[in-house]
């Protein structure tokens, strides 16, 4: 990662969004240092639990092999299988064997969403997550993930629209907590125009999650762009700064 840029965004950030926690930047690699898997600890059976370390100054990795919840897997790339049934879990459960979590009406809307959105292959070996201000020079993310409140959310939100002509700059598909930060972004980083993703929604990931909280997911493209933008933007105008004393 380029430093300047690197640099100038801690700086910008502070500057219109102070006391906000940094993003957490997450990249492929068939490489990682015995450093940080010795301070990457598998605590929580939910990939969204586990960023927590993410957050607070450690490193995460994550890979084929981690501990877990087979969704985490799916939507980070490294598997293509979900547990027998899924449909039925997913929506109205079996009764006497399963429970279902009636997150879609019937079976088969579940069917139809999973061939709406189907997995992608891991770019590499190991899924590398890590703060902003942790990244070193020789790595690259691919996305930076937001974990903010309605205040800073409102300013992500007016920054990734910017700079476009329509109103689309920001998009809040449904999916797995997992699915909103990584495999959502990843298909929008491949998009010649990418949109940032709100997400979060997912009941069962909000347990792992401050209340007020949700994510924004940037691909690294659209993230640039953003940065670029932020000192000839709304964020200098007194509307913000209204805003901006109330962000703590």
């Amino acid at each position: 990662m380029d430093s300047e840029f690197k640099n100038k965004f801690v700086k910008l950030w502070q500057r219109y969004f102070p006391a906000a926690e940094l993003p957490v930047g997450y990249y492929y690699t068939d490489n990682v240092s015995e450093e940080d898997f010795s301070d990457s600890r598998h605590e929580n059976r939910c990939l969204i639990g586990n960023l927590n370390q993410a957050r607070e100054g450690h490193p995460f990795v994550y890979d084929a092999r981690s501990p877990g919840c087979a969704g985490g897997k799916r939507y980070a790339g490294f598997s293509r299988t979900l547990r027998p049934d899924f449909e039925y879990f997913l929506s109205c459960g079996i009764p006497g064997k399963m429970e279902g979590e009636r997150y879609k009406k019937t079976p088969e809307l579940v069917k139809e969403h999973l061939k709406n959105n189907p997995p992608f292959e891991a770019p590499g070996q190991y899924l590398v997550f890590k703060r902003w201000d942790w990244l070193r020079l020789d790595e690259q993310p691919v996305a930076v993930i937001f974990f903010a409140d309605p205040d800073i959310l409102s300013g992500l939100f007016t920054l990734a629209n910017y700079d476009r002509g329509d109103s689309q700059g920001v998009t809040a598909p449904m999916g797995a907590g997992c699915a909103s930060i990584i495999n959502y972004p990843m298909e929008e980083s491949r998009q010649l125009t990418p949109r940032c993703v709100l997400g979060m929604f997912d009941v069962s990931a909000r347990p792992h999650v401050p209340e007020n909280t949700l994510t924004f997911a940037v691909p690294i493209k659209r993230f640039e762009q953003m940065v670029e933008n932020m000192e000839e933007s709304f964020l200098t105008t007194d509307s913000w700064q209204t805003v901006r004393k109330r962000i703590r």
